[in-house]
C-alpha cells in the first residue's frame, strides 16, 4: 500500500494544472511559480505513480492515459478539498475566484449561458464558468457525481438520491411547417401530422421516453424522414423543405423570426416537459454553489420568462 506520509501534497495541484493548462508555462503563470519549477514538481510525481504523465509537444504537453485516469479522481478531490476551505472561511461573490462547470443540454443553453456570463460579469465578476452545451451529453450523472460537472440544466430525471432539483420552465414538443406549406392552410387535424414526415433531434434515450410529454409524441408513430444532432439543423431543414420539424415550445418565437417556421394548426394535447436545474446532493448547502444556482435561474428566467413574470 502506498503510504501518503511520501507524498508531497503540494504536488498534486501542480498537476492538475499542467493538465487542464496543457502547458508547462501556462501551468506556472497560473500557480505563480517558475517553469522549472513546475517541471520539478512533475519529475517528483513521475516517480510516484511510474509514468511519464505528459509527453512534451511542439506546443505544450499531452497527458498520457494514467494522467488521464488521475486527474479524473484528482480533480473531484481537489475541488471539495477547495470548497471545504471557501465554505469555512465564507462566500463573498465579488472576490471569489472559484471555479464551476455547467452542462445545459437545452436548445436554449447558449442563451442562458449568455445571460448568466453577463450576470456574473456584475455580480461576481472574478467567478469562472465554463459550459457544456452539447444536445446529447455523455454521462452527465457520471460527471456530476465526479466533481467534473457543478450543475446541469436538462429535462431528463436525474437518479434520486444523489441529485437536487429545481424546475426552471416548462416546455413542450410542438410541431413546426415552413411558411406556405400546404398543412398550414388546411384544417385542425391531427392527420396531417401523421400523413407527413418529419425531422428531429435524435433521441438521448433507447425506447420508451421516460417523460410523459415526449412519450405521448413517441406514441403518434410518426414517420421520421431524417434525424439531426442539433437543433438549428431542425430549424434549416425543415424551412426548405416540406418536412415537419418537432421543436420545444420556448423556441417558437425564434424559429419564427429568423426562419419563417408557424406551428401547425392541430397540435395533440400532450404534458409539458419540465426544464430542471440539477446538481449533486452533497452541494446543497455549499455557499457558493447556492450563490451559482440563484444565477443560474435568474438568467434562465431572463431567456424564458415564467408565465407569471
Amino acid at each position: 500500500m502506498l503510504n501518503l506520509r511520501s507524498i508531497d501534497l503540494n504536488l498534486l495541484p501542480v498537476f492538475e494544472a499542467a493538465y487542464e493548462e496543457r502547458s508547462l508555462s501556462r501551468a506556472a503563470d497560473r500557480l505563480a511559480m517558475t517553469q522549472s519549477a513546475v517541471s520539478h514538481a512533475l519529475s517528483r510525481l513521475r516517480t510516484v505513480f511510474r509514468d511519464d504523465l505528459f509527453i512534451r509537444q511542439a506546443r505544450g504537453v499531452l497527458p498520457t492515459p494514467a494522467a488521464d485516469i488521475i486527474y479524473g479522481k484528482l480533480r473531484g478531490t481537489l475541488a471539495s478539498v477547495r470548497e471545504s476551505v471557501a465554505e469555512m472561511r465564507g462566500f463573498d461573490p465579488k472576490t471569489s475566484a472559484r471555479k464551476f462547470f455547467i452542462g445545459i443540454t437545452h436548445p436554449l443553453g447558449p442563451m442562458i449561458a449568455v445571460r448568466l456570463g453577463e450576470r456574473l460579469a456584475r455580480v461576481a465578476p472574478r467567478v469562472d464558468v465554463a459550459f457544456s452545451t452539447r444536445s446529447r451529453p455523455l454521462e452527465i450523472e457520471r460527471a456530476m457525481r465526479e466533481g467534473r460537472v457543478d450543475a446541469a440544466v436538462d429535462w431528463l430525471p436525474p437518479e434520486r438520491g444523489q441529485f437536487c432539483d429545481v424546475m426552471l420552465f416548462e416546455d413542450a414538443v410542438v410541431a413546426v411547417a415552413r411558411q406556405g406549406h400546404p398543412a398550414l392552410r388546411r384544417g385542425r387535424s391531427i392527420k396531417d401530422l401523421k400523413e407527413g414526415s418529419f425531422v428531429s433531434l435524435r433521441q438521448r434515450v433507447d425506447g420508451e421516453h421516460p417523460l410523459l410529454g415526449i412519450r405521448e409524441w413517441q406514441k403518434l408513430d410518426l414517420k421520421f424522414a431524417l434525424e439531426v444532432s442539433e437543433i438549428l439543423e431542425i430549424f434549416m431543414v425543415a424551412s426548405q423543405s416540406d418536412l415537419f420539424g418537432l421543436i420545444p415550445r420556448s423556441m417558437l418565437k425564434f424559429a419564427h423570426e429568423y426562419f419563417r417556421l408557424k406551428a401547425l394548426p392541430a397540435q395533440p394535447k400532450t404534458a409539458s416537459v419540465p426544464v430542471k436545474l440539477v446538481w449533486p446532493a452533497n452541494r446543497e448547502t455549499d455557499p457558493a454553489h447556492v450563490f451559482l444556482r440563484k444565477q443560474i435561474q435568474l438568467a434562465s428566467g431572463d431567456v424564458v420568462p415564467r408565465p407569471s413574470q
